[in-house]
């Protein structure tokens, strides 16, 4: 089992992974897929159908602007979100596409993108079937596409074989296939290597060791950029909940607070608190943010670094590639062994296993050895089990934006007990994240990702 950094964290766009980066990737490699068949050539319209929780979720997470975008060529990497909006307002003049390598085709983002409220499909809660049809009418080629959380995509046939997705197994044999967290620190008591440089050496069999260092640096510049900006901008946030941000203003007041005898000792955990707020403003805003593992749980894994960075003594920069590298095998296990898809597992999968990333990444670079990291990161995990997915009329706002910021604070305390110990514990980490498996599996789907129950149907009266 490989899953490399770089598909654990990916550079994207709010609000959500697999509810608005999966659907523009899986459209826009329908275009490709359309483009490689012979019958592209006699296209003449697309239809797309949102199932499952894309249905439900999918206005509140602009799943049908995604759709639209990924059709006009956009991936979540590369996304121009100012050339996409003029893009997207000529779009709905002309209802029309003009991909390169395809005739023109018909698509009026109002009526081709079919929100379908009935069953989920049957391969994933997050389900899309994307369609060409010829100029009668009649289907030329049908594709159906998982979001499986994340931002990764799979197609119908490599869920149901998964032998056939290539993403966890690309590239030449690593020097530590672990796939478990007990093979994990076995082959780390063997090599006499910690978590980091055992993963770094599987990253460095796919590519050169200086592609990898610059990559991880791209991730950090990106994670920090987007903390950055979340502090620095208030207003409301988009989508009608009326929600405004507050990073900016905690921030502000932490720092006339700073020094004065106002200051409160637990207030490092309101600079650690509103780290996260800063990067879930910024996703549900729909502004750039990179996956960790997921949109919703953007701000966890950044919030614990900077966190480090800015709060721990003896921080040094030189381990923000441990801490993200440690992160990182955490985030492939539990993606591996369970989900990381709120859709799937509920909120427990995305900022329960980012909280795990988080802790793992902070206890590693604090000197903790192999088996204490794992030990952070089964605690964070741990007390994350059962939580629900339930947000607010689809958006990723209430709760998330706040849930990032209480993640943040489970996976330094998960840390720092951890490092209080020697390593041994009573529940290994495999046996929690079967345990979180077991659990999305049996969670009603009302509370995973289709705003169908808890928080999502309790709200306050008018």
């Amino acid at each position: 089992m490989f899953l490399s950094v770089f598909d654990v964290f990916k550079i994207g766009v709010g609000p959500s992974s697999s509810h608005t980066m999966g659907p523009m990737t899986a459209a826009a490699d329908f275009l490709d897929g359309l483009r490689a068949s012979g019958s592209g050539r006699r296209a003449a319209a697309i239809r797309v159908s949102l199932h499952g929780s894309l249905a439900f979720t999918g206005k509140g997470h602009a799943t049908d602007r995604a759709v639209a975008l990924g059709l006009l060529g956009w991936r979540p990497g590369d996304l121009d979100i100012d050339a996409a909006e003029r893009q997207l307002e000529d779009l709905r003049t002309a209802r029309r596409l003009t991909p390169p390598g395809l005739p023109a085709l018909a698509f009026d983002p109002a009526r081709d993108v079919v929100f379908d409220y009935g069953p989920a499909l049957p391969g994933h809660a997050n389900g899309l079937i994307a369609q060409a049809l010829d100029g009668a009418g009649d289907l030329l080629l049908s594709e159906t596409y998982y979001s499986i959380g994340g931002g990764f995509v799979v197609t119908a046939e490599e869920r149901a074989r998964p032998g056939k997705a290539a993403t966890e197994t690309a590239g030449r044999a690593k020097p530590f296939p672990f796939a478990t967290a007990a093979e994990m620190l076995r082959m780390a008591r063997e090599s006499g290597l910690d978590i980091a440089t055992m993963k770094r050496a599987n990253e460095c069999a796919a590519r050169a060791e200086a592609e990898v260092n610059s990559g991880i640096a791209l991730i950090w510049s990106a994670m920090n950029g987007c903390i950055e900006r979340g502090l620095s901008r208030d207003g409301e946030l988009p989508g009608g909940l009326g929600v405004k941000r507050r990073a900016k203003r905690i921030r502000d007041q932490l720092e006339r607070e700073r020094g004065s005898n106002l200051t409160q000792p637990h207030v490092v955990s309101d600079w650690l608190s509103v780290y996260a707020l800063a990067v879930n403003e910024e996703n549900a805003a729909g502004g750039k943010v990179v996956t960790a593992p997921t949109n919703g749980a953007a701000g966890v894994v950044p919030a614990v670094l900077r966190y480090y960075l800015d709060h721990c003594l003896g921080a040094s920069g030189e381990k923000i590639p441990d801490f993200l590298l440690t992160a990182a095998a955490i985030g492939g296990l539990i993606k591996h062994n369970a989900s990381i898809s709120g859709a799937e597992a509920g909120c427990q999968g995305e900022v329960g296993s980012a909280a795990a990333m988080a802790a793992a990444g902070l206890c590693a670079v604090l000197g903790g050895a192999p088996a204490q990291v794992e030990n952070a990161a089964e605690i964070a995990l741990e007390h994350h089990l059962g939580m629900t997915c339930d947000p607010v009329a689809g958006l990723v706002q209430v709760p998330c934006i706040e849930r990032n910021g209480i993640g943040a604070m489970k996976a330094v305390a998960a840390a720092s007990l951890a490092l209080r110990g020697d390593g041994s514990h009573f529940m290994p980490l495999d046996n929690c994240i079967e345990a979180m498996r077991q659990t999305g599996e049996a969670m009603s789907a009302r509370f995973k990702e289709t705003s169908l129950g808890g928080l999502a149907v309790n709200l306050p009266e008018c």
